[in-house]
């Protein structure tokens, strides 16, 4: 028998860290390899961690509610016949412990606890990028933070914990007069914001609802896009009057064909897919000193279940038909609901569709999602009188509204990106187009 190590796994592209929510095995449980042994939350994807061995959990290191990075210990699994280096391991384990106990009990107290001070100390500036993003958000120096982590490591919920609180470390060198000067002062306003919340006290009838799971990863990752991306927007009212008849001509045959809806939301979806081959300068990412075009056209797009929002992928959208599309649509949207999205399914996003219209509305202004360009909101199809030929008459209109990262996209390039889904979607009839 040996004891093997199972690691915080890569759960998703640019994924760095996970929240363990739960724990679906306990020490002396027995699980064969594969088999899912706790719920990880990231702020991508919630998923289930494989076991990566067949045999016995022995010790469970992280705890619920730890945020652990790529790569870090989360268990020790006992498995029989394991590799040579587990026994080595235990061997080495073994031999410092017996070494240890020869010393004389003089030494040994004092030497612990250097080494534990001096482990501290080396380790006290270890954090994940994740975590020093949050920190330089709120002006929060990770020189000043004492983490709580493994080894004195600096972990999310450390940073989390202060800007609940408001007490954002200060060095203490400087003096309190000196705390008046122009650079510290932008520095002591911008936390205080997030202060207020502790002293919000429920009333009478008032319900709490704790901020865990999805919905917290969901309110950081839009802090950080409204924070991070200078948000610009712009909007087109598009005339699909002859694209309504032709899907509603189609839609009965084509359920009873294919066995799932032809939405409009697909053919929407087909446009902007077909327009980012022509304007691929939406179809990109900030990157700081560059900017990264993608080549592949992968289109999130929103799913909701019940208060949880998800942002699955429709990947190479350009080269799918419009049946294509819908059948992705219904694929994703399904696997949302049963709670059985991967993290397959979340990954390599290049640009996002929001079928706002689905609510009714008919105008809105979409976060980006975080670190794309651009996101289109597709608004409710509405009837309007419209002038056409010299009279007025009843047509069907829609409005898309897209908002843009700036640093990325100037109104020029965005502004032709619109007119040319605009012109996909108007010519889109009977005639001229095919779902297959």
């Amino acid at each position: 028998m040996g004891v093997e190590k199972i690691n915080m796994p890569q759960l998703g592209e640019s994924v760095t860290e996970g929240t363990i929510n739960s724990w679906l095995v306990q020490p002396g449980d027995k699980v064969n390899k594969y088999d899912p042994i706790a719920e990880v939350m990231t702020d991508k994807v919630n998923a289930e961690v494989p076991s990566s061995f067949t045999g016995t959990i022995k010790e469970l290191v992280a705890q619920e509610g730890d945020t652990i990075e790529v790569g870090e210990l989360m268990c020790h699994i006992e498995v029989e016949g394991a590799g040579s280096s587990s026994v080595k391991d235990n061997a080495e384990e073994k031999t410092e412990d017996s070494s240890a106990k020869e010393e004389t009990p003089k030494k040994q107290v004092p030497e612990k606890k250097d080494t534990k001070s001096n482990q501290e100390k080396g380790n006290k500036k270890r954090y994940s990028p994740a975590v020093m993003t949050l920190a330089q958000d709120n002006d929060i120096d990770l020189n000043l933070v004492e983490g709580s982590g493994r080894g004195g490591r600096i972990t999310r919920k450390d940073i989390e914990k202060i800007i609940a609180s408001g007490d954002i470390p200060q060095p203490k060198e400087a003096p309190a007069p000196e705390q008046t000067s122009e650079d510290t002062a932008p520095k002591q306003e911008a936390p205080k914001a997030p202060a207020a919340a502790p002293n919000v006290q429920a009333g009478k009838g008032d319900v709490e609802i704790p901020v865990t799971g999805v919905r917290k990863a969901i309110a950081q990752n839009m802090v950080k896009s409204t924070t991070e991306i200078p948000h610009a927007w712009m909007m087109v009212e598009v005339d699909v009057t002859n694209l309504v008849e032709f899907r509603n001509s189609l839609k009965r045959q084509f359920k009873e064909k294919e066995g799932y809806s032809l939405t409009f939301f697909s053919f929407f979806v087909k446009a902007v897919a077909q327009a980012l081959k022509d304007y691929p300068q939406l179809n990109s990412t900030w990157a700081g000193d560059k900017i990264i075009q993608r080549k592949a056209i992968n289109l999130n797009i929103a799913v909701a279940k019940e208060d949880e929002l998800f942002v699955p992928v429709i990947k190479d959208a350009d080269e799918k038909s419009i049946k294509g599309i819908a059948r992705d649509i219904t694929d994703l949207a399904g696997k949302a609901r049963q709670g059985k999205l991967t993290s397959k399914d979340m990954e390599g996003g290049t640009f996002t569709v929001n079928n706002t219209g689905s609510f009714g509305s008919v105008q809105s202004m979409g976060v980006i999602n975080h670190p794309q360009a651009a996101i289109l909101q597709v608004e409710s199809i509405v009837k309007k009188p419209v002038y056409q030929d010299g009279m007025f008459g009843a047509r069907d209109m829609v409005n898309l509204c897209l908002s843009l990262d700036h640093r990325v996209l100037d109104g020029l390039v965005a502004g032709n990106f619109l007119a040319r889904v605009k012109e996909i979607l108007e010519s889109m009839s009977k005639e001229h187009t095919s779902v297959y």
